[in-house]
């Protein structure tokens, strides 16, 4: 909400208090209890007719710190709240003087002043957070506020807020808040949390989550799932201000020191995301919305993919598999699918996944209405009636996933379609939640509006989980809240087929990535309205670039051969590509799960010390070794920047300088898409399928390995679990290679460095260690190109050596 009218006044109607003076400071336990006043209470007789508030210092977790501010504590407790993590064995330190009193959990401080003006700092700690250089603790001020910054507002209708307004510093740049379409950094803009099904051209977001993070190595979670607004550097253009209705705000400040560890703890907080199967890696494909379909239509489809040898792993059912009208009843429409299970079965039989379309409205013409309305299974008005409209559906009502009842009467319906050979759900809506309804468990509809989506989303997810186990769980979710990147994947909603459109959905995908989500897909070619073939062939190369990849339209269909011949020929080969890197990919989802950092990332995640990467939101590193800059444009012209290195393109392997900005043109066969200096990149054998054995016959290509440098690379299986870790460093002309679990040959590639002199000493072949030439015990085969030398490497093979 707008507070201030310029630097000096409040805006009529408003009454604001803030807090001035601290009347005393309370150590409880591992919290710090605080009570100010808007005015000086030194003096016995300003302690009368005066309103206090009350600030509550505390630490959930190491190097997080919570505040929480009341005027009114009144109010009994409501739900929901977010399901947050907590370490009750945290070392917390407190400490309290005649000028201040301070909270330390971690690297990161709270400090209070007790006299003078109001002020709350929150310090980093350079020494214990690894930012410094050694010795004694050097803090380091990342934010905070003082005076006539934060307060409670009562408004002349009597409506009441709580805000807090967090300083910036100079040159310092907001990130996340959800899927956000508008400008990548949020400095300059309003944001209302608040879940709105608005697409991909507005300032609208499916996905809004209190939570951003700066370019500072810090980052702020407001504690409330309902609305909270931000002012990102509007109002006061030096600071982020955030407020929530009622009279309570708590919020959480994040140390770092870097993005991605801040994601760390952000992610440990509030929840990680889950590691999907191996297979949702693959090339979906849809009926699309409001096309016709029935059996042969999709019969079609698949059998045109594979002749075509287009690798395909998932078919998706969009809508209506079910009858209009009667969204959602979980019955197939006998007049286009007579046969479900026959046909699942034979779908299956050529090796697809299956995912059906559901949303958690009941349509009036539904069976399941008056089935639902009987029991109280939908949301109700007031006056117990129940809540219907016919926006979407024709007087749908809402699921009520407070009641437990419900949830069991909505999970068995999805259980039977598991049974009969679905794999996944499509878990659309769950955005338009209305505030005039009553929940089964007394919840506050102003906190479920955005909240509805994690309840919906985790019920479904979790039935997946129980029947098909957790490691073979996956949906593809359109709404979200804090939490919800539990369960992934995540798609970036209607966007339309323009190269703009394109964009947007990118600066979406990454604000969520930045937001604690680690998988993310978008509909290729885009949702509305049909792309020319050139957009369609650019969207491809993004698409099976990105985390998860679907061909999805609305009213027309999404096969490349519709498109042209050329589409058939990008649509196979980034497909192909995308299959080969999946030992690579997967070990970044792995880490994804294991620290929310994700697959995804926008590029100050991995280049937090390089300023120009701050504003870049046309390129992001697919996992930390591997930059794709899309192209937006017909003619293949695009502009990205290269970090300082050597960089390798992964398709031609040029090798060029970095830390500058480039011009390149690609046709459409083609793109950005270079490999980081220092690194060693796990490819894959098999380029026609995304879950296959990773170690078998993998390839590992050392690109641009530096003077002193490392590089390692992880290759897993298909339950997340390490199976070969191999890593290489350099010193001189001397390479150093080590090897864990290589029990099948594997080979080693040297990008860009070729040598008719080279020679390989093995140090351990398994058997013993000793200096050996490499041809003598057959423990190695060396070939080279004109580029490259390749080294085969037999199992066991632990350690050896390369002279260059």
């Amino acid at each position: 909400m707008k507070i201030s009218d310029g630097n000096w006044l409040i805006h009529e109607g408003l009454q604001v208090l803030y807090p001035v003076h601290v009347h005393d400071v309370q150590l409880r336990g591992k919290e710090l209890r605080v009570h100010a006043a808007p005015r000086d209470v030194s003096s016995r007789a300003f302690q009368l007719d005066t309103a206090l508030l009350t600030l509550r210092i505390f630490s959930p977790q190491a190097g997080v710190i919570g505040v929480r501010i009341e005027r009114y504590q009144g109010a009994y407790p409501v739900g929901p709240n977010f399901e947050l993590h907590c370490d009750e064995d945290l070392d917390v330190q407190t400490r309290l003087d005649d000028n201040e009193a301070t909270l330390t959990s971690g690297s990161l401080t709270v400090r209070i002043a007790r006299r003078g003006d109001w002020a709350i700092d929150f310090l980093r700690d350079t020494h214990a957070s690894g930012a410094g250089a050694g010795g004694g603790p050097v803090f380091e001020r990342l934010t905070g506020s003082g005076v006539r910054a934060a307060g409670h507002v009562t408004e002349t209708g009597g409506g009441t807020h709580v805000f807090e307004r967090l300083d910036l510093g100079v040159g310092e740049t907001v990130y996340g808040l959800g899927e956000r379409f508008a400008a990548f950094v949020k400095n300059g803009q309003t944001i209302d949390i608040w879940n709105r099904d608005g697409g991909t051209g507005t300032e609208q977001a499916y996905k809004n989550i209190p939570f951003y993070l700066t370019n500072r190595g810090y980052g702020v979670f407001v504690n409330h799932p309902g609305h909270v607004e931000f002012e990102v550097a509007t109002e006061k253009v030096a600071k982020v201000q955030f407020s929530v209705p009622g009279e309570g705000l708590e919020y959480f400040v994040i140390d770092g020191p870097s993005p991605k560890a801040v994601l760390d703890r952000y992610t440990r907080l509030t929840g990680r995301p889950a590691l999907p199967p191996a297979w949702s890696f693959g090339l979906w494909l849809t009926t699309s919305f409001t096309t016709d379909y029935d059996e042969g239509t999709v019969n079609r489809f698949i059998d045109g993919m594979r002749e075509r040898n287009l690798p395909l792993h998932v078919f998706h059912f969009d809508c209506f598999w079910m009858r209009a009208f009667h969204w959602c009843d979980f019955e197939w429409n006998p007049a286009t699918f007579p046969d479900p299970e026959g046909m699942l079965r034979r779908l299956k039989d050529k090796g697809l996944h299956i995912c059906v379309w559901i949303n958690p409205y009941i349509a009036q013409p539904s069976p399941l209405f008056a089935e639902g309305m009987a029991r109280g299974y939908l949301l109700k008005k007031a006056d117990g009636k129940v809540w219907q409209w016919d926006k979407w559906q024709p007087g749908q009502g809402i699921v009520d996933f407070t009641n437990p009842a419900a949830c069991e009467w909505y999970a068995a319906h999805l259980r039977r379609l598991l049974a009969m050979g679905v794999d996944s759900f499509k878990t659309d809506f769950g955005e338009r939640i209305p505030t005039d309804v009553v929940y089964h468990d007394g919840s506050d509809p102003e906190r479920m509006h955005n909240y509805y989506a994690f309840l919906y989303n985790k019920l479904v997810y979790d039935v997946l989980a129980e029947v098909r186990g957790p490691k073979d769980a996956v949906l593809f979710a359109r709404a979200a809240a804090a939490g919800s990147q539990q369960f992934p994947v995540h798609w970036g909603g209607d966007s339309n087929s323009t190269y703009e459109s394109m964009a947007e959905s990118l600066r979406g995908g990454l604000s969520l990535g930045l937001s604690g989500f680690g998988f993310w897909s978008h509909d290729i070619g885009g949702f509305e309205n049909t792309a020319p073939a050139h957009i369609y062939k650019r969207w491809c190369a993004f698409g099976l670039l990105s985390s998860h990849s679907r061909l999805h339209g609305s009213k027309s269909y999404r096969v490349p051969w519709l498109f042209d011949e050329e589409a058939v020929d990008v649509l196979r080969h980034f497909t192909q590509w995308k299959s080969r890197l999946m030992p690579y990919l997967y070990d970044q989802a792995a880490l994804a799960a294991q620290h929310g950092t994700p697959l995804m990332r926008a590029m100050l995640l991995e280049f937090a010390e390089d300023r120009a990467c701050d504003y870049l939101d046309r390129q992001y590193m697919l996992g930390e070794s591997v930059l794709v800059a899309p192209v937006f444009s017909e003619a293949g012209d695009v502009d990205f920047y290269l970090p300082a290195g050597r960089w390798t393109h992964l398709f031609t392997d040029t090798e060029v300088a970095g830390g500058s900005w480039r011009r390149e043109r690609h046709d459409f066969m083609s793109v950005p898409i270079y490999v980081r200096p220092n690194t060693l990149l796990a490819i894959g054998a098999d380029a026609s399928k995304p879950d296959y054995d990773y170690a078998n016959e993998v390839e590992l290509r050392l690109y641009a390995l530096d003077e002193g440098a490392r590089a390692g690379a992880t290759v897993r299986d298909l339950d997340g679990e390490v199976r070969l870790y191999a890593a290489a460093s350099r010193t001189g002309m001397r390479l150093n290679v080590e090897l864990e679990g290589n029990d099948r040959p594997c080979t080693l590639s040297l990008q860009n460095l070729a040598s008719s002199t080279m020679q390989v000493f093995a140090t351990d072949t398994g058997a013993g260690s000793g200096m050996g030439s490499a041809n003598a015990s057959g423990s190695f085969t060396v070939e080279s190109d004109a580029r490259h030398t390749h080294v085969r490497i037999a199992a066991n093979v632990k350690r050896f050596t390369i002279e260059l």
